[in-house]
């Protein structure tokens, strides 16, 4: 890959919104961009609940402020604005940048009581049809810049705000390749997430590792009933992995353990909890599945897998069928059909490591070329000068 050059920030005060900092694509996301930021000689700022990545975003050098911005109650809405626009004079704020419904209201009335621009990062497809939740979506339309993290979610965001496409960029999701890359996970690393996951030095079975808060959209059912509905003996050569965060939905948890042991799966599946180290999970892994029941505005799995030279299987809509080509670096299953989801890993079993292997180094190449991370911070770090260098002209 030839370098990227990041457009210069000098002296400028950049402020990300995002209800909190803890393991998900948004805000990730949230924090490659402090990153760019500091590297092209502005200061990062986020506003946000807390979480586990506060403290990666201290030690980068960005600062955290706390507030309670994920809420939804108007009154708190408004305050939150007042609070964000005092910090913006308090820190001599030149830009902000909304990654959710709730805090981007609030970040939008700060943005207009102080005369700085407002950019949104349109992250998903957002539900409700009623006019007031039509209403409330609307915000993240409302940037002076609208960026769209894949080119189903800027169709999506066209078709339901009408918005132009001159007033939109697409910048699909990025992975960092000096993290996701299979060359660089040590035995010792690889050997920890197999025992956390209690997978012994002599399994032969191969490992389907589906990442993923827990959450029924994610397609965890799926998953399960499609390993269901396999013969015994494509079973007995298959261990199907469930890793993410239950995030308190301890009810949700109950149901797939109770799925499991109903379909005669119990050693077949394992619910593992978080993982910190996903390179070396995916490492870890032969395939990585993501059939999510919902689209996926861009799908983070499925571009980090392919990184990591996995096969991927994804469910056949949303963002990623940008990132998995059919047949060459993965498959892609009906969504929410088990016996569909089935069949791909069937296929996806049957054509051999061979096959797998050189699926694996298709899909790296695929995203090397498409989704790099830093493709991400220096189209949207563009943006922000873009946005500056106009009002600075006003």
């Amino acid at each position: 890959m030839s370098a990227i050059e990041l457009p210069q920030l000098r002296g400028k005060t950049i402020l990300q919104v995002i209800p909190d900092l803890s393991a998900g694509g948004a805000e990730r996301t949230t924090l490659e961009m402090a990153e760019a930021i500091l590297e092209a000689g502005g200061w990062p700022i986020v506003v946000s609940e807390g979480g586990r990545l506060v403290a990666d975003l201290e030690k980068l050098g960005g600062l955290h402020v706390h507030l309670p911005v994920s809420t939804k109650n108007p009154i708190a809405v408004r305050s939150n604005a007042g609070k964000l626009a005092r910090l913006i004079k308090a820190k001599s704020v030149d830009l902000i940048h909304a990654r959710s419904r709730a805090p981007a209201w609030s970040a939008y009335w700060a943005a207009r009581r102080t005369g700085i621009p407002f950019v949104t990062t349109y992250h998903g497809a957002y539900s409700g049809v009623s006019g007031l939740k039509r209403k409330y979506n609307s915000i993240m339309a409302r940037g002076d810049l609208v960026i769209a993290n894949s080119e189903w979610t800027a169709a999506h965001v066209k078709s339901v705000h009408g918005i132009d496409r001159d007033k939109m960029v697409t910048i699909p999701r990025g992975v960092d390749f000096d993290v996701f890359d299979a060359d660089l996970i040590s035995r010792e690393r690889l050997d920890a997430v197999r025992k956390a996951w209690e997978i012994g030095p002599d399994e032969k079975r191969l490992v389907l590792l589906l990442p993923g808060r827990l959450t029924e959209w994610k397609g965890q059912k799926v998953a399960i009933d499609a390993l269901a509905g396999l013969s015994g003996a494509e079973r007995a050569k298959l261990l199907l992995i469930l890793a993410g965060d239950a995030q308190g939905r301890h009810a949700y948890v109950a149901e797939l353990e109770d799925r499991i042991i109903n379909a005669g799966l119990g050693g077949s599946v394992r619910i593992v909890g978080h993982c910190e180290d996903m390179a070396a999970a995916y490492a870890a892994s032969d395939i990585v599945l993501a059939p999510s029941t919902r689209p996926e505005a861009f799908g983070r799995v499925a571009a980090e897998a392919s990184a990591m030279g996995k096969p991927v299987i994804v469910a056949d809509h949303g963002g990623q069928k940008e990132i998995v080509i059919e047949g060459t670096t993965g498959s892609r299953a009906e969504p929410g059909s088990a016996a569909d989801l089935a069949a791909s890993i069937r296929a996806v079993v049957q054509i051999g490591p061979e096959g797998r292997a050189g699926m694996g180094v298709a899909g790296r190449q695929h995203v090397e070329e498409r989704f790099s991370k830093r493709g991400l911070q220096a189209a949207t770090l563009e943006v922000y000068k873009r946005l500056l260098e106009t009002h600075e002209d006003r």
